[in-house]
């Protein structure tokens, strides 16, 4: 086993055992959690080592990135999320290698998916992303729309053609109510998740927490944590 196998193998051994004495101090199973491995400035063969170790999902965000990346390892059965904040003029590449787009927060984003998974042929999975530190009707510091907007911006992705309403994302914030209180943070979007549910009973995905809150996220009940650091440690930037 090379070196960097054994540190990656290592590092998501230690990242499984915070995950399953979170899922049992919450009294879930551990496969009600997927975890995502955020494999953003990192290269292509981490990506295969992590596959070969049994990581399934990946995350990038940052298209000029994450593009050749996932051409690289289109060979491999992964689930690629893209989670970064997305321009619209991004959307035709972002839409040839996602499966997930977790960071939906405004109507011109959905239209521009929407076509761009039309001219595709694919559907393509979309999670709102919320942002706790937002006013109604602007947006959050790391991107995401404010609680009150989700329902509507949830219904425009519902109804749009090749999209996928999956559920609500978040990132917990740095600033307003929330800032430094991951679990509030993470128990509001529950909240939000059940009235979404109540329209959209199969837009079941939370996606919360990474490598330094998972165990809040797991607690409040997301379904899936972001976690890249712990898992790949501090390494050089790609260019």
């Amino acid at each position: 086993m090379t070196d960097r196998k054994q540190q990656l193998a290592d590092n998501l051994a230690r990242v499984e055992e915070r995950l399953t004495s979170a899922c049992a101090a919450a009294g879930r199973g551990r496969d009600d959690v997927t975890l995502i491995v955020v494999t953003k400035t990192y290269p292509a063969n981490d990506v295969r080592i992590l596959h070969g170790l049994g990581v399934r999902h990946v995350a990038e965000n940052r298209d000029q990135d994450a593009a050749p990346k996932a051409a690289e390892c289109a060979d491999l059965s992964l689930t690629w999320h893209f989670v970064g904040q997305l321009q619209t003029n991004k959307v035709r590449s972002v839409t040839g290698y996602a499966d997930m787009v977790q960071s939906v927060d405004r109507l011109k984003l959905v239209a521009a998916l929407s076509a761009a998974a039309e001219r595709q042929g694919r559907e393509l999975g979309c999670l709102i992303q919320v942002a706790l530190d937002a006013e109604s009707g602007g947006r959050g510091e790391r991107g995401g729309v404010a609680p009150e907007e989700v329902a509507a911006l949830a219904d425009a992705v519902a109804a749009a053609p090749g999209l996928r309403l999956g559920g609500l994302m978040t990132v917990a914030p740095l600033a307003g109510p929330y800032a430094g209180r991951q679990r509030a943070a993470f128990d509001r979007l529950m909240e939000i998740s059940s009235r979404l549910r109540d329209d959209h009973p199969a837009a079941n995905m939370v996606s919360a927490g990474m490598s330094a809150d998972l165990e809040d996220a797991v607690a409040a009940g997301a379904t899936h944590v972001r976690v890249g650091t712990a898992v790949l440690g501090v390494r050089p930037r790609l260019g």
